[in-house]
């Protein structure tokens, strides 16, 4: 859903809906504010409900207005659903500004929101979807980045910037020049943020999660492009692998990772998270 977030932002405080909160248990994330952007479905959404777990405040980011209520409404009174575009700044802008509004304080950015399409030989690729692929994956990314960071240094405790990242960041796949190259650009945002933030309060680290079961996988599926094209869906790990490594990042646990990619598929690093080999 497009259009501006502040007048489209709503608060839902349904009593005793929160995940599997408990007063008296909760972990580092504990009345955290995490911002989460493509929160309506997949990564996003059960970034959501891991956060929400464990006690923070989740403003939700995502263009369907339909899917992020109904999410909000599963979460409670601790979530914040911002219909927003992240390849418009001032609607970015807007939803930080409803989030800080809304809970006093943004602690946690979540750069999840990102397409695929298209897939396709270099040859075949449409240029403006091209274009559209970097507006979203980089310049959104760049967006949420930037209209977090004055708040950020501007808090006690500072925050942390967490963007999803890929694989596909490091190495060239066959039909997914816009993908590969967006996350190319993302990473090194992320470097760049550490670089000039880490000074200032900013904790800037990026999630390279591997193939995920998500309805991007379903799109690549039908593309029948690459050998990736031909996994099955038992070969994916599930969405809250990645959720439940975010929250971890989030924490204590991210610190001697700031600036860097930290891939899903290290077992040091699923160990350290929590998560099954």
């Amino acid at each position: 859903m497009r259009g501006h977030a502040g007048p489209q932002s709503r608060r839902w405080r349904e009593t005793g809906v929160c995940g599997t909160r408990r007063e008296g248990h909760l972990d580092e994330a504990s009345r955290k504010t995490v911002l989460i952007t493509g929160a309506s479905r997949g990564i996003g959404a059960a970034t959501a409900r891991a956060f929400a777990a464990q006690g923070a405040r989740v403003a939700l980011v995502a263009r369907s207005r339909e899917a992020l209520s109904e999410l909000a409404g599963e979460l409670g009174e601790a979530a914040l659903a911002i219909p927003c575009d992240v390849s418009r700044y001032w609607e970015v802008a807007a939803a930080v500004d409803a989030t800080v509004k809304t809970f006093g304080r943004l602690d946690v950015l979540v750069n999840n929101a990102g397409v695929i399409a298209p897939i396709a030989p270099f040859g075949q690729t449409d240029p403006e979807a091209w274009a559209k692929t970097q507006e979203i994956n980089v310049t959104g990314v760049y967006h949420g980045m930037r209209a977090a960071w004055e708040v950020m240094i501007g808090q006690a405790g500072g925050g942390t910037i967490l963007t999803v990242s890929s694989g596909a960041a490091s190495r060239p796949l066959e039909g997914w020049s816009a993908y590969c190259a967006s996350k190319a650009a993302a990473a090194m945002l992320t470097r760049s943020a550490d670089l000039e933030g880490r000074a200032l309060g900013i904790r800037a680290i990026g999630l390279s999660p591997g193939t995920v079961d998500t309805d991007m996988q379903g799109d690549i599926r039908d593309s029948g492009i690459g050998a990736i094209s031909q996994m099955a869906r038992s070969e994916h790990i599930p969405p809250d692998w990645p959720a439940r490594a975010l929250v971890w990042l989030a924490g204590p646990g991210g610190d001697e990772h700031l600036g860097q990619e930290v891939s899903l598929r290290d077992p040091a690093i699923r160990a350290a998270a929590g998560l099954g080999a």
